[in-house]
């Protein structure tokens, strides 16, 4: 069974930086593409940024040149650095594996996600 354990989450200020990590069990990591989602209050959940298995990544427009999404085989993790936050980016993050050609999440059994404000 897939565990999605996401971290890193916080309160930041706007123009701060942060790094999210989410560890991966349960799955042959690294044969699996990774996308983080967020959510925000009264939103749907929207694919962020994802990674395939040989490291190509995508970004939503509204973080491309400020998010930078990597991951780490041995450790089984995939991460997002954020830089240049704006209170927009203000949401619960979420990691999921998705399939690597449209980046649909394959798995129900969501983490507990990361908060992450941005707030002055």
């Amino acid at each position: 069974q897939v565990q999605l354990v996401e971290s890193g989450g916080g309160l930041v200020q706007p123009g701060g930086s942060q790094r999210l990590s989410c560890v991966v069990s349960g799955i042959i990591f690294n044969t699996y593409a990774m996308a983080w989602y967020r959510q925000a209050p009264g939103k749907e959940r929207e694919l962020v940024s994802a990674i395939t298995s040989d490291g190509t990544t995508n970004y939503t427009p509204s973080v491309k040149g400020r998010f930078t999404i990597s991951r780490d085989n041995a450790k089984k993790t995939v991460y997002l650095q954020m830089n240049s936050l704006k209170p927009n980016d203000t949401a619960v993050y979420y990691c999921n594996a998705v399939t690597p050609d449209n980046w649909y999440p394959l798995f129900d059994s969501w983490g507990q996600g990361t908060q992450v404000t941005v707030s002055s």
